[in-house]
């Protein structure tokens, strides 16, 4: 199956000049943000760094300045021989080797504090990101919007931030080195000074003209990008083995990676040439205007005009001039790139999420430690940007240590359902009430504390198995006796005394150390999880479909005494599960169309009767 490419986004028309404008004032206020994040890393070294670029700054005018004197001295002490003119020599060349051991010292310094900024400031803003990750709500993860959004912050998280605050310090730098050298320039021409601006201003419009195309190349290839990462996940990790083995996938998805892969290659390889056209041509531009000032100026030195010294100071000058502008509008250039990139990573940080928060200040409050009503009061809910209902005007109630089992075909919404429970999404319309108070009006973090749940999709933690129990109770993570008794009571036993160092086996086969596990140990080690928490309310989403008939007798057998005194859901496939609940709801297209005890939908003779007595009959066949 191929998959569309999305559009790519036009190019402004070339008359579009107040769109321009506007697009890069846009990226430049991403710069007081940006110092804002280095500031908040290491104020030091910020410190540090500005006051080296001052001084690196300062110092090519007066190195400049002393090799002229030093050709000036030179031809002085050769006419005339004098030992104190030789000695003048002398002492001008220790002030040059000084002045440019301080540069020489003064650059590696300034070297080695970005390098340590750099490091410092890409753990803070990765960890910014990763606190914005954590406050996203389900519906963020579940929007390929947002994905983008995070893969373009993320992408260059690491270098960007750093890059465009040491271009700011890079045109401070230049333009200080600039007003030196011109002021030493002005003495041979001020024509001098306007031929380096004029020579330079071509490069620097197609170089942000580029920079702003490779952007827009980046960001319009953002799902690509994923989906990029999604094939080389396919073909690297233990998940997908087993049917990219059977079924010989690894070729068709190799090439669609090349295929991928090739497009980007593509698009690179355009900007790069482009890129060494205008290089070339303005390099050459640049070329012929030093040597133009070259020709002037020797032609001076050669009828007496200047000194021989005035001449090496002068193209010197024009030349680190010619540089040092050149180097501004570059900084300028690269600025833009780096502002432009720095407006994805402000983006994604500046996503709301303040539709997961309680609606009301401070947050209404339940009475904790005993189970509570739960109500469903015509909740309608339809995933956003999509026209389907997943679920349609569904009233259900729950008694306190009541067990309600949800059954229905794929789709018909019971993981909804549960999502919305734990308010991973709220109702499109309706309301769910815990306590006679309506989810919204509550600390989602103070509801999820009381509901402890084991999902089909349950988290393989590559982490030790004292961890992958713990973590269903951060706070005791450290209480092995707790563990213990959490798998004690899952009936993982057995699974932590197969493993070579116990709970501190380490799981999964990701690390080198790992212990991989069966897919029935690993749920077992999830339901464990769920049992480290005292709930209010328990949620079991299809808990035994990796585990035998016996593990799932037994499993519930531990189930039943865990829910007393608890409400509980439990989701399942397998009739033989959920008969043991208290009532029992069918969903089908979103609706409950019967609710009753096993006994009283059997008798009935309806929809949850037919499916089981086809599961029945299955057995028995």
């Amino acid at each position: 199956m191929k998959h569309a490419r999305p559009s790519r986004p036009a190019d402004a028309g070339p008359g579009d000049v107040r769109a321009r404008l506007t697009a890069a004032a846009g990226a430049f206020a991403q710069v007081p943000g940006t110092f804002r994040l280095v500031w908040a890393a290491d104020r030091r070294g910020t410190l540090a760094i500005a006051a080296l670029s001052v001084l690196v700054a300062l110092l090519p005018a007066p190195v400049a300045w002393v090799g002229k004197l030093i050709v000036d001295a030179v031809l002085a002490a050769s006419r005339s021989g004098s030992l104190a003119d030789r000695d003048r020599v002398a002492r001008l060349v220790l002030v040059e080797l000084g002045l440019l051991a301080a540069t020489l010292v003064t650059g590696r310094l300034l070297g080695l504090l970005r390098e340590l900024l750099r490091t410092h400031l890409a753990n803070r803003v990765n960890v910014l990101i990763l606190e914005k990750a954590i406050t996203l709500e389900l519906r963020h993860f579940e929007d390929p919007d947002v994905h983008d959004k995070m893969q373009n912050a993320r992408r260059e998280a690491s270098s960007r931030p750093l890059s465009l605050v040491m271009q700011v310090f890079g045109v401070a730098q230049n333009g200080v080195t600039l007003a030196a050298l011109s002021a030493l320039l002005w003495r041979l021409s001020p024509w001098s000074v306007l031929v380096i601006v004029v020579a330079s201003i071509p490069a620097f419009v197609a170089e942000a003209r580029l920079s702003a195309e490779s952007f827009r190349v980046n960001t319009w290839r953002a799902p690509e990008g994923r989906r990029l990462n999604y094939l080389e996940w396919i073909l690297t990790r233990d998940f997908h083995a087993k049917e990219v083995k059977l079924f010989g996938l690894g070729p068709l998805v190799l090439e669609r990676y090349r295929a991928l892969h090739a497009s980007f290659y593509a698009e690179d390889r355009r900007l790069a040439l482009r890129r060494l056209g205008s290089g070339v041509a303005f390099g050459l531009l640049a070329l012929l205007a030093f040597y133009g000032m070259y020709l002037l100026v020797a032609g001076r030195a050669a009828s007496g005009e200047i000194t021989l010294g005035d001449m090496t100071l002068y193209l010197v000058v024009f030349r680190q001039g010619q540089s040092a502008f050149q180097g501004i509008l570059t900084a300028v250039g690269a600025m833009y790139e780096d502002s432009l990139y720095m407006s994805n990573l402000f983006a994604f940080l500046s996503i709301s999420t303040d539709s997961g928060r309680a609606r009301c200040e401070p947050p209404a409050t339940v009475p904790r430690g005993a189970p509570l009503p739960i109500a469903f009061e015509g909740v309608s809910f339809r995933y956003p940007g999509k026209e389907d209902w997943v679920l349609r005007d569904l009233d259900l109630r729950l008694a306190p240590g009541e067990t309600l089992g949800l059954v229905g075909e794929n789709g018909a919404g019971k993981s909804t359902l549960v999502k919305l429970l734990l308010r991973l999404h709220d109702p499109t319309e309706g309301r769910i009430t815990y306590g006679g108070v309506d989810l919204r009006d509550l600390d989602p973090e103070d509801l999820r504390s009381r509901i402890g749940a084991v999902f089909q999709d349950f988290v393989r933690y590559q982490f030790s198995a004292a961890e992958n129990i713990g973590l269903g109770n951060p706070a005791s993570l450290g209480d092995r006796a707790r563990i213990e008794e959490a798998a004690r009571r899952a009936g993982a036993g057995p699974v932590l005394a197969s493993l070579p160092q116990g709970l501190d086996t380490i799981l999964g086969g990701w690390f080198e150390t790992g212990h991989e596990l069966s897919a029935g140990q690993w749920q077992k080690l999830a339901v464990a999880r769920a049992f480290m928490r005292d709930a209010e309310l328990l949620v079991l989403d299809e808990p035994t479909a990796s585990i035998d008939a016996e593990a799932e007798h037994d499993l519930f057998v531990r189930f039943r005494e865990l829910a007393a005194g608890r409400t509980a859901i439990v989701i399942s496939h397998r009739f033989s599960t959920v008969r043991m609940a208290d009532r029992i709801a069918v969903l089908q297209r979103g609706r409950v169309v019967e609710l009753g005890s096993h006994q009283e939908l059997v008798a009935r003779g309806g929809r949850y009767a037919h499916l089981f007595s086809l599961q029945a009959q299955g057995y028995l066949d």
